[in-house]
């Protein structure tokens, strides 16, 4: 099923952040910014077992409890399943990003592509949010960033474990649709290569952003496009650099993205609009892209990415960034025809 048959918002609510990611975010609060995601019309929520060790989804389940289910979107993912053992979370090997849940539970989480797993992390992700069904399952992190050399091998048992897996219980009408949840592109485009089994669509954090799109257009947006694919585009904001922030894909900026978004913003500046609107309409004017996802871990920052969609950002802006070489000239950007 086209992933725009059901995700008929742009705007979505990315839950990482509700796994305690980079910080110990208080229950009330966790709780408060999924209430002001709903307050503020927000009906595609997405989570993961990784995020917090299973935190995420058990706290989105919570927000979520007294609303009806047919009124709202979950993508949660698959690949990971939390454990009921403990660990020292600061031993913890998650590839770069060893660091980013560290405040979340303590619960051991093992990865494991295999049919049976798959299964079972979908059991496991019904039982913590507290719902009988979930609309995408997103096969999460068989690339580079998460398993280095060894990630060719792990796609590998994806495919012949989850990936049949998930494209029987699409069949079978248990979700709706299926995909990857990645931060790189070679994962989707050797998946895209693949005869079968056929996902519905991709959510690819990271890759299409102001900041860094380039590999993504030239790579896999085409053949998503093409073939009446989606891609949800997660970090929009680029782990926060591109809005004042010090991260980049999770790990402290480079000098040269600093660079970069001083250059963006200086323009932004000069045409009075805001970077989160810049962010935001960019990733959302290509074709292929059915929605954004931002994280949040406070519900002031809701608001604000509400009323960047709506800010009204002039043609020029975006003719300036294309005369300085700031977006790909081949980036679809609003306003062209």
């Amino acid at each position: 099923m086209a992933l725009k048959e059901f995700i008929t918002d742009p705007l979505g609510f990315g839950t990482a952040p509700l796994g305690n990611m980079f910080r110990d975010i208080p229950e009330d609060e966790a709780q408060a910014t999924v209430e002001a995601a709903w307050n503020h019309g927000i009906r595609y929520f997405d989570t993961a077992p990784l995020y917090g060790a299973g935190l995420a989804e058990i706290r989105l389940g919570r927000a979520l409890k007294g609303h009806a289910r047919e009124d709202y979107v979950i993508s949660t993912k698959v690949g990971r399943i939390v454990l009921d053992e403990v660990e020292d979370v600061e031993n913890r090997d998650l590839g770069e990003k060893g660091d980013v849940f560290r405040y979340g539970l303590p619960n051991k989480v093992v990865n494991d592509y295999s049919e049976d797993a798959t299964l079972r992390s979908i059991e496991d992700s019904l039982g913590r949010l507290g719902v009988d069904t979930i609309e995408i399952a997103w096969v999460h992190d068989v690339a580079q960033d998460f398993y280095g050399d060894e990630w060719l091998a792990m796609f590998e048992s994806a495919r012949k474990g989850a990936f049949r897996a998930l494209d029987r219980l699409r069949d079978e009408g248990v979700i709706k649709a299926w995909g990857l949840g990645v931060n790189r592109v070679e994962p989707i485009e050797l998946l895209l290569e693949l005869d079968a089994p056929r996902p519905d669509g991709f959510l690819l954090a990271g890759r299409y952003s102001l900041l860094d799109h380039a590999k993504a257009l030239q790579r896999v947006m085409p053949t998503v496009q093409r073939e009446g694919l989606g891609i949800v585009v997660g970090g929009p904001y680029s782990s926060g650099a591109l809005v004042g922030g010090r991260h980049f894909e999770y790990a402290p900026a480079s000098a040269e993205i600093l660079h970069k978004v001083a250059r963006i913003r200086a323009i932004a500046d000069a045409h009075g609009i805001g970077m989160k609107a810049a962010g935001l309409q960019f990733c959302l004017a290509h074709p292929a892209v059915v929605a954004v996802i931002p994280g949040a871990s406070h519900p002031g920052r809701i608001a604000e990415d509400k009323e960047a969609l709506r800010e009204q950002v002039p043609r020029s802006f975006w003719l300036e960034l294309r005369k300085q070489r700031l977006v790909d000239p081949e980036a679809p950007l609003p306003g062209d025809d």
